[in-house]
């Protein structure tokens, strides 16, 4: 156990101690304002605060976990052993930067809540982000300092043994379009056959009569094939089905159809399926309620799990609804349109509402790759990223999560390329 001494235990405080020392290190951490009862603790200390109480470890703290609510903050980044850091500190201080202060403002997504310019979707984008600007999007960040800060105990606790874990992935389905040409209605299909003649389709045309008259299976009808390569190689993997409304937004067949709730059983069998919130369930509580209802009365238990892979992640809106509504897991912490670490870690963290300076029991598990980031690179460009990427979380150790769609492996997209991908995240030869 790890005991810290800080003159006030703020909410912030014990959250991001926790981040780098439970969950990254695995060292469970307590708190103290005591000073006699820091003095007489015989493991592994240090204390966090303005000025160091004697030759203990020692991080000096700027004033971001001590306050509440957001302000302005002017962050400067700078390199520590060729490392991105911001929040310097005093020489004295044990690490040259406020390690815990910096973790939070990563991990909170402190920059969102603040004015910032939206892409055509109204969503936070890369470009915004401190991370991009600096040019450290590409770390793991955070699990990179928790490591150096792990160097740092082992020096004055040798006999201390620290747990170990490892490089592990995670591959996310969405599936907001189950079929490309089945079950959409005999308005939907008119309307299709019309769009396809008018311009000038005659492939998709004649690949929609066929799909019709069952002589074609659709061709986003890729499930079996995508769970026999990861049944093969026994890599993890979760599907998120949409089972909105059908809208302007929203464009999937009807949640009613019994060939789509029993695609939806079929696959349950095999993975765990998550709920994809459609575009007014990603705004409302109630319609995000009803969703996740309905799918739990296709699947007959619980729904826990929930990625976002289109629409605006609202902080802290979003999260806390679904917390409300007692998801335990999100998968939608990521850049749909750049790869690399939104919140700064390859480790999966809770979320903490600034609102309400409390850490709730939702558990983000950040994506690293999100299949749509892609469309604009060349192959050799995007094995190049993927593999560096990779190299990076193998080096600290953490979860690779990529986010594909069921579409991204169908023959009216570059399904070898993308299945490259997929192999190259998962090891698989």
């Amino acid at each position: 156990m790890l005991l810290v001494y800080t003159q006030k235990i703020t909410p912030r405080i014990t959250y991001s101690f926790k981040h780098i020392c439970t969950r990254i290190l695995g060292v469970q951490v307590a708190f103290t304002s005591k000073i006699e009862e820091f003095v007489a603790h015989e493991g592994m200390k240090l204390s966090y605060g303005k000025q160091s109480l004697g030759n203990e470890i020692f991080i000096q703290n700027v004033d971001l976990l001590l306050e509440q609510g957001m302000t302005d903050i002017e962050v400067k980044v700078q390199e520590w052993d060729e490392v991105p850091c911001f929040f310097a500190v005093a020489e004295n201080s044990s690490l040259p930067f406020d390690i815990f202060a910096a973790t939070f403002y990563l991990l909170s997504r402190y920059e969102e809540y603040l004015p910032h310019v939206k892409d055509e979707e109204g969503r936070f984008p890369a470009s915004e982000s401190l991370a991009f600007q600096e040019g450290f999007l590409d770390k793991p960040v955070i699990d990179i300092w928790a490591y150096k800060f792990r160097e740092v105990l082992q020096q004055k606790f040798p006999d201390f043994d620290f747990p170990k874990r490892s490089y592990a992935t995670e591959n996310v389905i969405a599936v907001t379009e189950a079929y490309c040409y089945k079950k959409k209605g005999i308005v939907r299909s008119l309307l299709g056959f019309t769009e396809d003649l008018l311009h000038l389709k005659p492939k998709y045309l004649l690949h929609r009569v066929q799909v019709l008259v069952k002589l074609k299976r659709d061709p986003y009808d890729v499930y079996d094939r995508i769970i026999r390569i990861f049944k093969k190689y026994h890599v993890p993997i979760k599907f998120m089905f949409q089972v909105s409304d059908f809208s302007t937004h929203d464009r999937n067949i009807n949640h009613n159809r019994l060939e789509f709730q029993s695609l939806i059983k079929s696959v349950a069998d095999y993975a765990e399926v998550g709920l994809q919130p459609g575009y007014f369930a990603n705004q409302k509580f109630r319609a995000l309620k009803e969703e996740k209802t309905r799918l739990e009365g296709i699947l007959k238990r619980p729904v826990v799990s929930a990625l976002n892979n289109k629409y605006n992640l609202l902080l802290p809106d979003t999260y806390n609804n679904m917390v409300e509504l007692e998801f335990n897991n999100d998968y939608s912490m990521g850049y749909p349109e750049a790869m690399g670490f939104r919140a700064g870690t390859c480790t999966p963290f809770l979320f903490y509402d600034i609102n309400f300076e409390i850490t709730t029991p939702l558990l983000i598990h950040p994506y690293v790759v999100n299949i749509q980031a892609t469309q604009k690179m060349k192959e050799t460009e995007i094995e190049y990223k993927v593999l560096e990427l990779k190299r990076q979380i193998k080096l600290v150790d953490g979860k690779f999560i990529s986010v594909f769609t069921n579409k991204d492996f169908s023959e009216y997209a570059n399904a070898k390329r993308n299945r490259n991908i997929l192999k190259t995240v998962n090891d698989i030869s």
